[in-house]
């Protein structure tokens, strides 16, 4: 299903290039007020982060909750990431060009909050921290993404 407010707010915050704190409030309690409802969303918000360096810091907690959540609770079986779970967020989180800082964070929050998880995905976390300490002009080759 489409959320088309969130992909309008998107957009607004990509053509302004900045996301503010009143962004993230507007985030919280009318684009998404029942948080992430599925993995589209959760695309379109890590594709934000990606999109838009200039960011509020609580956008950053917000995402991270969010999809945290959404990959631990809300789908089944609640609390763990299955194989065919982790296979999405590593391709979700990494994009074209691997994670973000927030990226990373997302990995590492979801195998810590997560019962169990799929080994690819504790792999990718791992990798994606390290790739992502890294300062950016010394950050080379890609992750792969789950298979």
């Amino acid at each position: 299903m489409t959320n088309t407010a969130l992909e309008l707010f998107c957009t607004r915050i990509v053509d302004a290039g900045r996301l503010t704190q009143d962004d993230v409030r507007e985030l919280a309690r009318e684009i998404l007020p029942d948080g992430i409802m599925g993995r589209e969303e959760a695309d379109l918000l890590l594709a934000l982060d990606r999109a838009v360096a200039d960011t509020h810091e609580g956008f950053a907690a917000f995402v991270t909750a969010e999809v945290v959540n959404f990959a631990v609770y809300g789908e089944r079986p609640t609390g763990i990431i299955t194989r065919e779970m982790s296979a999405w967020l590593s391709a979700s989180i990494a994009g074209r060009k691997g994670p973000t800082a927030l990226g990373s964070r997302i990995a590492l929050e979801i195998v810590r909050e997560a019962e169990t998880s799929d080994e690819t995905l504790i792999a990718f976390a791992l990798r994606a921290k390290s790739a992502t300490a890294k300062p950016v002009e010394c950050r080379t080759g890609r992750l792969p993404c789950a298979a």
